[in-house]
């Protein structure tokens, strides 16, 4: 095997897109391998977007002092692109790891819309917004609010941030926006297809794993259905149920309703910018992977969309996961040719996160005495 691609999503808590890939190579080449390694860093809108993306662009690193998800201020990093594109993570500025000791229902996305305008700032034409990784519930209210959108109570006071704020909720205002959005494309990258509300919804699917209390979830979906009613009155379109609105705390809704946005997917994006195609088309094998694979992979997840390209290339694909579920047969059956999980002994997830080099090393290094044994 002459050529190898590698070209896998970071392994969320323990290692970026970018030392996945370095790590295998140090696998690899500790094998013996002399294979030509091509190594492209990936992202789906989550955690690593940024850097996957100026770094395949040649964009510049910018960083931005905004407001936190529960207050405060936070240092933000997104990109530019020179073709004046900005490429923003709204985990950045309203992310799953950021204030964990606040609640969810004062959470917002405020910090989000001041990284917009830091984009408009630059002149952008296009943005980016990655919807990975929230850890708010607010329907994309804040970042609106940020921008110049006004959402309003029954004495024509703005509610505070926050799904909390929402209670008292009696009308949207979007006549004050920045205007600059008029001339700007914005894009959300999102890896789910779930509407804003219902069973299916941001708050039901998702509420939980960001701390909404189960006493909480028919509440605050009560609310941000009322936002939807209320949008669709100002606007004439009910944005709620179309897919991808529910993605990051129904941010995605926010950017199709408020920013007059689009949504794609997240992979196929990534995999269009890198130019991922024209580069696996000539290899002969791809690595991809992700913190865990799983059947919920086939859900769109980026080590699938990968695994797909590679298929109708002809070439081969092995998937590397901190952990992989006694359940992913199927996969087999969707362009994966080989899963390998990092770990090959019992240990709790914190051990697997702070081995996380050493493991992912290793997994490199068993992918290339099978190349040797291959190529007897």
């Amino acid at each position: 095997m002459k050529k190898i691609v590698i070209a896998a999503d970071s392994f969320k808590g323990s290692a970026s897109s970018s030392e996945v890939a370095d790590y295998l190579e140090r696998g690899l080449q500790a094998a013996g391998s002399l294979s030509e390694i091509t190594k492209v860093p990936l992202a789906d809108g989550g955690e690593g977007t940024v850097t996957a993306i100026i770094k395949a662009a040649s964009g510049r690193l910018m960083s931005s002092k905004v407001s936190g998800p529960a207050g405060g201020h936070v240092e933000a990093q997104w990109g530019l692109l020179p073709d004046h594109t900005a490429v923003i993570e709204m985990a950045a500025a309203a992310g799953f790891t950021q204030d964990r000791d606040q609640s969810v229902a004062v959470k917002s996305t405020f910090g989000v819309g001041e990284l917009i305008k830091q984009a408009l700032d630059y002149h952008a034409t296009t943005i980016y917004i990655g919807l990975g990784g929230s850890s708010t519930n607010d329907g994309g209210v804040g970042m609106t609010q940020a921008l110049g959108g006004r959402f309003y109570d029954q004495n024509g006071s703005e509610v505070p941030r926050g799904i909390a704020g929402l209670r008292d909720l009696v009308g949207v205002n979007l006549e004050g926006l920045d205007s600059r959005l008029q001339n700007v494309q914005v894009i959300g990258l999102a890896d789910v297809d779930n509407p804003l509300t219902g069973k299916n919804g941001a708050t039901q699917i998702f509420g939980p794993q960001k701390g909404v209390r189960s006493n909480q979830v028919a509440e605050f979906d009560k609310r941000l259905n009322r936002l939807s009613q209320l949008t669709t009155k100002v606007l004439g379109t009910d944005y709620s149920t179309m897919p991808g609105a529910g993605a990051a705390g129904g941010l995605g809704f926010g950017v199709l309703a408020f920013l007059g946005g689009r949504l794609t997917s997240g992979i196929a994006k990534m995999i269009e910018i890198v130019h991922l195609q024209a580069k696996i088309q000539n290899a002969d094998l791809v690595i991809t992977g992700e913190g865990r694979i799983d059947q919920q992979t086939l859900n769109g997840k980026l080590p699938l969309g990968v695994a797909q390209l590679a298929h109708k290339a002809g070439v081969p694909t092995i998937a590397v996961a901190g952990s992989v579920s006694g359940d992913v047969q199927p996969l087999y059956e969707h362009g994966f040719d080989l899963i390998l999980s990092t770990t090959t002994s019992p240990m709790t997830v914190d051990e697997a996160i702070q081995q996380a080099p050493q493991l992912i090393t290793q997994a490199g290094y068993r992918i290339g005495k099978m190349i040797q044994l291959i190529n007897r």
